[in-house]
């Protein structure tokens, strides 16, 4: 059941007003000339997690670039909501994304945001990822990011995904504290669930896709848009785009001031954990290229047999370069 929230409603208690996220990035920018947007209208996902955080203190920026109604939806599968166009935009992995791309999903990806978020936590003996091999392995839900993420890294060095690893999935999605009490091996966590788990002392981390190459040098969430609505609206896309990655920058640039804005509005509930995520996720909106992300998620998966499509074929047909890039030169660091 999908329940939708107007933006006071969503942000009721959030602190990052327009003012004081033009104040953060040096003053307040002038919009571009492109025009107002075709709609004022956004219909956006409400899935709290740490490492989306500029979906959830753009509200100020949005409004700034012409969105007067703004509605949260709050549902399971968010990437799924923009498929079925009952949502315009939303951020996942890039992994995921080309799955979907691979299943005739029409969606289309827009922008990176960040590199890796997630970290992945084993019970000893496993130190490796090769140790995978027989081993319980915690996801949220299978074709999940986190499943996707994990199945490249098996196949990444050698392992077969589908037979030399035991899955383990939960209907509520929540294997932190199952890997918590030695239910299972390994766990891929992202924030705070790292945070977490670390404070616990519980298990040890084997990888980091913030640091260890080469996940690191890809970005990790994603942002896309339905495809229709990307089509005929593309002044109202640049604009959401833009107010995002203004959001991205203000996570480099002002983690606590975001961090007490993300337990404000309820997002979260520990201002350290937060604070100490959001110090660690790399904001490189900038830095890379999203084009080369896709191929090499597409390029992974492929070697996993998880997808069909030739990396080619995805991004001519589920990718859109010419906002992000448009915005890297007016949005001069």
């Amino acid at each position: 059941m999908h329940i939708v929230q107007s933006r006071r409603d969503f942000l009721a208690n959030a602190s990052l007003s327009a003012a004081g996220a033009a104040a953060v990035l040096g003053g307040r920018a002038s919009l571009a000339d492109e025009g107002p947007p075709e709609t004022t209208t956004l219909r956006l996902i409400y899935d709290p997690s740490i490492c989306t955080s500029p979906g959830y203190i753009a509200d100020g920026l949005l409004r700034a670039e012409g969105f007067t109604d703004i509605r949260y939806l709050r549902t399971v599968s968010g990437g799924d909501a923009v498929a079925s166009a009952e949502a315009d935009f939303s951020t996942d992995t890039g992994a995921w994304i080309v799955s979907r791309l691979d299943a005739g999903a029409p969606i289309t990806a827009l922008a990176g945001v960040h590199s890796g978020c997630y970290e992945l936590f084993a019970h000893e003996p496993v130190r490796t990822i090769s140790d995978l091999k027989g081993k319980r392995v915690g996801i949220r839900a299978l074709r999940s990011g986190s499943h996707l993420y994990l199945a490249m890294m098996a196949a990444h060095v050698g392992l077969d995904p589908k037979k030399d690893i035991a899955w383990v999935t939960r209907p509520d999605g929540s294997l932190m504290e199952p890997f918590a009490a030695g239910e299972v091996d390994v766990f891929l966590g992202f924030p705070p669930e790292p945070q977490d788990l670390r404070a616990r002392k519980i298990g040890r981390v084997i990888l980091n896709t913030a640091t260890d190459k080469p996940w690191s040098e890809y970005f990790c969430c994603t942002v896309f848009g339905n495809s229709d609505f990307v089509r005929a609206h593309p002044v109202a896309t640049k604009r959401y785009l833009r107010a995002i990655l203004k959001a991205a920058d203000i996570c480099a640039a002002e983690p606590e001031r975001v961090a007490q804005t993300l337990v404000d509005g309820g997002f979260t509930e520990r201002y350290d954990y937060a604070l100490e995520a959001l110090t660690e996720i790399p904001y490189t909106w900038r830095e890379f290229d999203p084009e080369d992300t896709i191929r090499f998620y597409a390029l992974r998966l492929h070697e996993a047999g998880i997808i069909t499509s030739s990396p080619n074929a995805l991004l001519a047909e589920g990718t859109d370069w010419r906002f992000v890039n448009e915005l890297k030169r007016e949005l001069k660091a």
